[in-house]
């Protein structure tokens, strides 16, 4: 059964039950208070009754103070403790009640009788007969008056029912419309998709900002990440591809040129060698920056500690100093916060490594703080990047200049893995550069680890 469907009948059945289960407590409530007020009636008669006879007893007979209190359907009868009857009156349409059984009862009885598949009010009260004896007044009066509005009463609350019933159930279709359009745009929407392979998004005009709104707004969002990350994706395998066809053209040809002319001209062993050493060493760096930047997110690798900045940028200046015997001018002041300390040197190797390879002066490395919030500059003197590329320089394989990157074998990817990282700290990485002069490259942490 689909949605819509379901949505309907429940509320249709639900409403009906409701309305049913509403109207059945007003009708016994209403049949109740009915009954239980003829009854009422019926024993303020019998007491009435049984005063009257205790006072005119001598001055009329049994029969004739019964006629007069007789009700007008039904029974009145006085019965004496030996259980037969000192007199009978009944109405005219009543007569069938006199073959009813008689009782004698010590104490005031009420109870409602059914006689002849019809429901009469019995009552019986103690009264003292002539001789001194104890006798009952049995009053029977019938109830068919007010069965007869509680018959009334059924029609009209079916006809109410009906009534009410009827529009909820039309309601419960157009409800069922109102609340599954962005469903069935949705589920249109998914299908089209998935046909035609294009990224579609639902067009939302509410401003109700309900949940079925907010799940069309979710789905929005979804499809424009999903689209995002597929042009990304097609962008990043593209180029990967690209940067990898390089090297490995290299490679072959320098091969190919080993077995042609390798045996008989050693000049060409050694620099065959030497490209072949140095384009694996650019490929397995560029594999190794590819499969960082596969990662889902740097955020699941995190090990927050209290670090100090000056020790580990000074670790880190002093390794790399060693390893690439660059002149690295470091400075620093204390400057504690929460971070990673593994992630931050892994930043600084990257920023590092970028004045390496676009400088050939003096690398300068300051730790310190502006007010309270702690920072890292890295600067160089390099050939620094015109401003128009300033935006673009963390997006993936981007480089500001082509020839120059390739020659100093920079792959457009350091900046884009640097940028992630901070963004998985917290940390804001912030570049100025001047064109011809040089670039500063600063980390802003955020103050006291917050």
């Amino acid at each position: 059964m689909k949605l819509g469907n379901k949505i309907h009948l429940y509320t249709s059945v639900l409403v009906f039950v409701i309305v049913v289960l509403l109207v059945f407590a007003i009708y016994f409530s209403f049949s109740r208070m009915m009954i239980g007020s003829e009854v009422e009636q019926t024993v303020e008669e019998a007491r009435q009754t049984a005063s009257t006879f205790n006072e005119s007893a001598d001055n009329f007979s049994a029969e004739q103070l019964l006629r007069a209190y007789a009700p007008t359907e039904g029974m009145a009868r006085i019965v004496l403790q030996d259980g037969s009857r000192a007199a009978t009156v009944t109405s005219p349409a009543e007569g069938s009640l006199t073959d009813e059984s008689v009782q004698y009862y010590s104490e005031e009885y009420v109870q409602v009788a059914e006689y002849h598949g019809e429901r009469y009010a019995f009552v019986s009260v103690p009264v003292i007969w002539t001789n001194g004896q104890v006798a009952n007044i049995q009053i029977t009066d019938s109830l068919r008056p007010t069965e007869e509005t509680l018959a009334v009463l059924r029609v009209i609350l079916i006809i109410a029912t009906i009534a009410a019933v009827i529009p909820v159930f039309l309601s419960a279709r157009l409800l069922r419309r109102v609340i599954l359009r962005p469903i069935t745009a949705l589920s249109a929407t998914m299908q089209d998709i998935q046909t035609s392979g294009r990224f579609k998004r639902i067009p939302s005009s509410s401003k109700s900002k309900d949940e079925i709104e907010q799940l069309g707004d979710t789905f929005n969002e979804m499809i424009e990440r999903l689209e995002d990350n597929y042009h990304k994706q097609e962008q990043f395998v593209s180029n990967a591809s690209h940067e990898l066809k390089t090297p490995l053209t290299v490679i072959e040809s320098y091969a190919s040129l080993l077995q042609r002319r390798g045996a008989s001209r050693p000049e060409i062993i050694e620099e065959s060698v030497e490209a072949i050493h140095s384009e694996a060493i650019r490929m397995r760096e560029l594999t190794q920056q590819l499969l960082l930047l596969a990662r889902h997110s740097e955020k699941a690798n995190l090990h927050m500690a209290e670090v100090d900045l000056q020790t580990v940028t000074a670790d880190a200046v002093q390794n790399y100093r060693s390893s690439y015997h660059r002149d690295i001018n470091f400075s620093g002041n204390t400057a504690v916060t929460q971070t990673d300390s593994d992630k931050v040197k892994q930043l600084l190797y990257i920023l590092l490594d970028n004045a390496r390879k676009y400088s050939s002066d003096t690398i300068d490395v300051r730790v310190d703080k502006m007010e309270k919030t702690p920072f890292i500059a890295v600067s160089d003197r390099g050939i620094g990047i015109p401003e128009k590329d300033l935006e673009r320089v963390f997006e993936r394989f981007y480089r500001v200049d082509e020839s120059r990157t390739r020659a100093s074998g920079g792959y457009g990817l350091g900046l884009s893995l640097a940028k992630d990282i901070t963004e998985a700290l917290g940390v804001n990485i912030a570049i100025e550069s001047t064109y011809g002069q040089g670039t500063e490259v600063r980390l802003v942490f955020p103050e006291n680890g917050e």
